[in-house]
């Protein structure tokens, strides 16, 4: 008798766990892309954000620039129904400079820095419809050179979506940024927007084009990167994504090629 209590006492959680899963909304990452999703992580959950590897090449006439990226972490958490707190940090960072008319090749491993944020949601935080957020952020100095800025930085960002139907969805990205200057003393002015399409493919499975122009008005240098993106992301169940995403840069001001996987699980 005791057992067939405590059986149907598991069956019980199981089945309360089951229904909380459900009543959950669908999983909404970060990852991937350029931009910013506008949605919010539901009440009481968190959602983990892994960068397995994120690979840069980057050529300025005879030096190239080659940058990896491991344990980009970011971790989301739903304070309210529309709003969620983030902390982010880049674990480890790894720069290889090769100077093809020097012959010299410049290595260094450090790092990044952590971000802290809040996104609160201002419309349909589950990303349906016509869904609006504010997301101001501050970035802090703890890593080292070449990975780290060397001081810190804020900005604004405000993403914006509207599902079209029919498996489509128009996003926007529009931020501003006090950005560190590249000496890596004080701030500068930094601003721009991320436009996209997403398609669902399938049932689980979703693909995002998208372009990004972005001011940076550094002192040593004003520039501005021109971006396209294509990222495909397969949800393996409701609470857990992997994704690849691949970026080609459109002007001199732009890193040439960047790839990417990794994977996001809600808790």
């Amino acid at each position: 008798m005791r057992g067939s209590v405590r059986l149907l006492g598991l069956a019980l959680l199981a089945a309360s766990g089951l229904a909380r899963s459900e009543d959950l909304r669908d999983l909404c990452a970060d990852r991937p892309g350029l931009g910013t999703p506008a949605c919010t992580v539901d009440k009481g959950h968190a959602v983990l954000e892994l960068g397995l590897a994120d690979w840069t090449r980057d050529d300025r006439g005879p030096v190239r620039t080659d940058t990896l990226i491991t344990g980009d972490t970011l971790l989301r958490y739903g304070v309210t129904g529309d709003t969620e707190v983030q902390i982010g940090w880049t674990a480890l960072g790894h720069v290889r400079v090769r100077d093809a008319s020097a012959g010299a090749i410049d290595r260094a491993t450090a790092a990044g820095d952590v971000t802290l944020a809040l996104r609160h949601n201002l419309h349909n935080p589950d990303g349906s419809g016509l869904s609006v957020a504010l997301m101001p952020y501050a970035s802090l100095p703890v890593g080292r050179s070449p990975v780290g800025r060397g001081d810190w930085g804020a900005g604004l960002i405000v993403p914006l979506s509207f599902d079209l139907g029919h498996g489509l969805a128009l996003a926007a990205t529009p931020r501003i940024d006090a950005v560190v200057n590249g000496d890596g003393r004080g701030r500068h002015l930094g601003y721009g927007s991320v436009a996209g399409l997403q398609i669902d493919l399938a049932d689980h499975l979703s693909l995002a084009e998208e372009v990004s122009l972005y001011r940076d008005e550094d002192p040593d240098g004003h520039t501005t990167q021109a971006l396209d993106g294509l990222a495909l992301a397969w949800q393996a169940g409701k609470n857990s994504q992997w994704d690849l995403g691949g970026v080609l840069g459109l002007n001199r001001d732009s890193p040439d090629v960047a790839l990417s996987i990794g994977y996001a699980a809600r808790f």
